[in-house]
């Protein structure tokens, strides 16, 4: 059997794959089992933040491999603690958890506010509001934080505590305030619900108003963190400080990896055994996302981020077919006229482009490092797919 046999023959279903099996890759470029080359903007879904197999990444992970691939968090772990010092100095917070994934580091954003609220408040001031077209993850409790109805069914019954409004509304946010309310949890950008960028006054008026009533503010930037949006994080395009916030996909640059960090006044909530994780802070995962820092968490590399963002942008909107482009620095958002994305993304695909969806939208998240002449590459199947 080949691997597209053995795939679904021992393998749940869980994803509609594209008929790709890929094998290699290097920077934007990846190549499948046949040799056929592809320019990726996908990233595997924002992780690949450097590309495939960046040489100075492969090079840190291997030497950790070889050097303590993993301990109990019963131990000090130097990676995990230079990782967690960085963070916390470039982004103004106070302390890290660690996990895998994006869900789990939500998962912990949502426990760490409740019980700050429980150890201030009691245990009936609980509910988070989370907003419309949201999407925090896959198990059941982030699942009901994610305000999109398709998400809650099947695996009944769903964590209780969470609200749903619409973004960009603050009226709506305050009507939803009660006082059973203890956090409001949000992306900057809505990658899976359609990459809408959230209006930057509405986001400063609602940590505002949170402030003044103790709500805690988590932001998720799962998707939006780690250099995608031409800065480290999105939340510093707005000009905004949460008390809790959320990153994993691109910091690892390809191995798993969450991370939940908060401000001065919740440092002290969590205590041990309240929670905790196995392969969370493993040595080998810390060490890539040290040097994925290093090297993202530089003005030059984040400014082109920016200005590569601005170019395919501007590429884009020359396309016959494209009616509008969401973006914020290569955190990219295609609306086509009268074409149905899935289709045109595998059209895109056989053409040599791997490309995802948002809702009714294409989505480009490609590695940070895409140069120029990748993006006018991709740009151009882009547009024989639109025309075919």
């Amino acid at each position: 059997m080949n691997t597209k046999e053995k795939d679904l023959k021992y393998i749940m279903h869980t994803y509609g794959r594209y008929d790709v099996a890929l094998k290699s890759g290097k920077g934007a470029i990846a190549y499948d089992e046949s040799g056929k080359k592809y320019i990726d903007v996908s990233s595997g879904i924002g992780v690949n933040s450097l590309g495939y197999c960046d040489d100075g990444w492969v090079k840190t992970v291997s030497e950790q491999a070889g050097t303590i691939q993993h301990m109990s968090n019963y131990f000090y772990c130097e990676q995990a603690s230079s990782l967690a010092e960085k963070l916390c100095s470039l982004t103004g917070m106070s302390r890290v958890c660690f996990g895998n994934s994006g869900a789990e580091a939500n998962e912990c954003a949502i426990k760490i506010a409740r019980k700050y609220s429980f150890d201030k408040y009691g245990k009936d001031r609980n509910e988070i509001i989370t907003l419309k077209n949201s999407f925090h993850g896959r198990t059941v409790t982030t699942l009901s934080a994610t305000g999109q109805d398709a998400f809650h069914n099947y695996f009944f019954p769903f964590t209780k505590g969470f609200c749903y409004v619409e973004a960009d509304d603050i009226n709506a946010f305050k009507n939803a305030v009660t006082s059973r309310t203890c956090a409001v949890m949000f992306e900057l950008i809505q990658g899976e619900g359609g990459v809408n960028i959230l209006d930057k006054e509405y986001v400063r008026s609602l940590v505002k108003f949170c402030r003044e009533k103790d709500i805690l503010v988590i932001i998720d930037e799962v998707q939006t963190g780690v250099g995608r949006t031409g800065k480290l994080f999105a939340c510093q395009n707005y000009g905004v400080m949460p008390d809790l916030l959320t990153a994993a996909k691109g910091l690892g640059g390809g191995l798993p990896i969450g991370v939940c960090m908060c401000g001065e006044k919740l440092r002290d909530v969590m205590s041990p055994s309240t929670h905790g994780t196995t392969f969370g802070a493993n040595p080998v995962v810390c060490a890539g996302a040290n040097y994925v820092i290093d090297k993202i968490a530089n003005e030059n590399f984040l400014n082109g981020v920016n200005s590569k963002g601005a170019y395919l942008e501007e590429k884009l909107l020359k396309i016959d077919g494209v009616k509008s482009v969401r973006r914020m620095g290569l955190m990219v958002g295609i609306e086509l006229e009268n074409k149905d994305a899935h289709d045109i993304a595998v059209k895109c695909v056989e053409n040599g482009l791997l490309i995802i969806t948002a809702k009714n939208l294409l989505r480009m998240l490609p590695p940070l490092v895409i140069t120029t002449e990748e993006i006018d590459e991709a740009v151009q199947i882009l547009e024989k797919a639109l025309k075919q």
